[in-house]
């Protein structure tokens, strides 16, 4: 299988990172081939440029697309799945994803009367959060989120989409005391979900 890795996380002292690495293990384990685009490190620009939205605002096909972008699309166009993998901040994924979004699904890939992009086997959301899934604010809180990224930014661009909530991860505000064992309980299960595929 090959899998497209979308990484999103300011740094590598954070459970984010680990479940990355563990997904990684897995997917080596497994013998699936992965590339990854790890949004940080490569210092991706989530910032849509005026002559960026002229192309997608005035759905013009003649107008360039950033070589930033069309190497995403390439990685993309190579994979069978495609796995993000990212904290929670504010109910939203960070701005560098949301940017990636924004800048990748451009007019004739993603969306347009005869979109380019290949429908892939698989979506998957791995996203760490503080708070608990149990909760009824988090429970909408989830709920928004998979409207937002299963609903409208992949939709039909996969054949099955997924998410997966490692929860109650952040340090202090209660979680401290079973903190270890769910994140190795986490951990296991990034790994065989890479390892399954």
């Amino acid at each position: 299988m090959n899998v497209f890795i979308v990484y999103c996380h300011p740094s590598n002292d954070s459970f984010t990172y680990i479940v990355k690495e563990n997904f990684n293990r897995g997917l080596n384990d497994a013998g699936h081939n992965y590339v990854i685009s790890d949004l940080y490190a490569m210092n991706f620009n989530e910032a849509m440029s005026e002559s960026e939205y002229l192309r997608e605002g005035y759905y013009n096909l003649a107008d360039s697309i950033p070589d930033d972008v069309l190497e995403e699309q390439k990685k993309i166009q190579n994979a069978e799945v495609i796995a993000f993998i990212y904290p929670v901040f504010w109910t939203e994924a960070p701005a560098k994803l949301v940017g990636w979004f924004q800048r990748v699904w451009t007019y004739g890939f993603a969306y347009g009367n005869e979109p380019k992009m290949k429908q892939l086997e698989k979506a998957l959301f791995l996203i760490t959060m503080g708070g608990s899934i149990t909760d009824s604010i988090r429970i909408e809180q989830v709920n928004a989120m998979k409207t937002v990224m299963l609903g409208d930014r992949i939709s039909e661009r996969a054949k099955k989409s997924e998410m997966i909530v490692f929860d109650q991860m952040t340090r202090g505000y209660g979680n401290d005391e079973n903190r270890e064992q769910r994140a190795q309980k986490f951990l296991k299960e990034a790994y065989y979900i890479a390892f399954n595929l």
